[in-house]
């Protein structure tokens, strides 16, 4: 693939992640890792053993939920969910936790056909909501995130905040 930005034409097919078919586990690490190397991402590739563990991990999880798209056999966009349950609601719940395209194909749709297709196994399983988070800085997500209808989940006047707490070894 040149550096140009590449053109889908029509070809675009987006699929349900099986972790255990070759094809989808390596274009999710490869869009993982293209994505890591953004401006939004860690700004450089992921570290190998953290290529190795997050087909491994997501099998283990139990819970994952993902689509990927290929245009051919080109891996072009990913997204990544896991699957909640809202006490509030006593529903399962879908939170988006990656929406990564290919940066050669982006602004061509890719991401929205991605979320239509979380919103669409959301509504025919019964899940109350799609959730997601987004960085305020990152103003082109944000405008497909309010364009597709995603609005900010807390009460007028009231902010959020979201937290983290790293663990590591050295802490257990």
């Amino acid at each position: 693939m040149s550096e140009a930005t590449a053109k889908l034409g029509n070809s675009l097919e987006i699929i349900s992640v099986d972790l255990t078919d070759d094809r989808h586990a390596m274009g999710l690490q490869r869009l993982l890792d293209d994505y890591s190397q953004t401006e939004f991402g860690n700004g450089r590739p992921l570290e190998p053993d953290v290529l190795s563990a997050v087909i491994p991990g997501l099998q283990a999880s139990g819970n994952y939920l993902g689509y990927i798209a290929f245009s051919g056999d080109q891996p072009v966009g990913l997204v990544n969910c896991f699957v909640g349950f809202s006490t509030f609601r006593a529903k399962p719940l879908i939170n988006v936790h990656d929406l990564c395209v290919h940066h050669q194909y982006r602004g061509q749709g890719v991401g929205r056909r991605l979320l239509s297709a979380v919103a669409q196994h959301a509504q025919d399983h019964g899940f109350c909501r799609v959730t997601l988070e987004v960085r305020s800085d990152n103003e082109i997500a944000r405008g497909l995130y309010h364009s597709m209808k995603f609005q900010p989940g807390t009460p007028p006047g009231v902010t959020m905040e979201f937290l983290t707490k790293s663990i590591s070894e050295a802490e257990s």
